[in-house]
């Protein structure tokens, strides 16, 4: 599977390595997170509800 990834525009760039990258997987897999230090040691598989579960919680965590 080639998976395109990305990462925030909120990150330093493309050299910025403080950052995970995220790839839409194949349809009805979900959505891949990985370590932007090192990609290719492997990455997370979350289904889009658990993606936005997790977008969600970040942020009520900033609000406060």
């Amino acid at each position: 599977m080639n998976i395109k990834w990305r990462k925030s525009s909120y990150s330093g760039g493309i050299d910025d390595k403080q950052c995970v990258e995220l790839g839409r997987l194949a349809p009805a897999v979900g959505i891949g997170v990985r370590d932007s230090k090192k990609p290719d040691g492997g990455h997370l598989t979350l289904t889009p509800a658990q993606f936005t579960d997790i977008i969600n919680q970040v942020k009520l965590r900033t609000e406060r």
